[in-house]
């Protein structure tokens, strides 16, 4: 093993904010938010838990990061691009970085504290929305619409039972042998001529029910 004066030792990674956060991301992601304890992530990073206190203050502390680092990985809106455009793209960005950390969807909004890429997220959405045309108060609905659908659709998604069509099939089949096609004509219809279908994902369910509501926001504003 070599010493610490070895030429060629590895040399130790500096523990920073942005290190300590990075790292705590990934053990929620692993094994869920409720599960990290400040032992656990200073056992992840090699170093005493107290050594963690001189990045983060407190275990709020160390979400409100982890919620900010969560939202600095959504797509944000481009200055000068078609809102309708931009809420999508932003929408879809949304849905998958909250598959990945299925942890944040409950905390997104949550936080009392919220930090620079939150704020800087929020404050780009109102910006694309009030540009394209929407007024303060349906700005404030469309924001509102958009983001319940866009969780509501994490958190559900978070809790199938499954996570591949293949696992979707056998759920399925699992499900129909349990529900006599006389007693449930529209489920098993649902099932059989849907939900088995080859190619099926839950996941393309997303896109078509964005489309609905920013149709909406587009008949609203024009009617505006």
């Amino acid at each position: 093993m070599p010493s610490s004066t070895d030429p060629n030792a590895e040399p130790r990674v500096r523990l920073n904010r942005e290190r300590v956060l990075r790292a705590a991301v990934a053990l929620a992601d692993e094994s869920g938010i409720e599960s990290l304890t400040m032992r656990k992530l200073g056992t992840e990073l090699g170093v005493e838990a107290m050594s963690l206190y001189n990045h983060v203050a407190n275990k709020d502390d160390l979400t409100d990061g982890m919620v900010d680092a969560v939202f600095s990985e959504i797509d944000l809106p481009s200055a000068g691009t078609n809102w309708r455009t931009a809420m999508r793209r932003r929408a879809v960005s949304a849905r998958e970085v909250l598959s990945r950390h299925q942890w944040a969807t409950g905390l997104m909004d949550s936080r009392t504290s919220p930090g620079p890429a939150t704020l800087g997220h929020h404050d780009a959405v109102i910006g694309c929305l009030r540009e394209g045309g929407f007024s303060i108060e349906m700005t404030a609905h469309a924001f509102s619409a958009l983001d319940s659908y866009i969780y509501g659709f994490a958190l559900q998604e978070a809790s199938l039972p499954f996570d591949s069509a293949q696992e979707a099939s056998a759920v399925a089949q699992m499900i129909a042998a349990q529900a006599p096609a006389e007693k449930y004509p529209h489920l098993t219809e649902m099932t059989l001529e849907h939900v088995l279908r080859p190619g099926y994902d839950y996941a393309s369910e997303f896109e078509f029910g964005l489309d609905l509501i920013l149709d909406g926001l587009e008949a609203v504003r024009n009617n505006a």
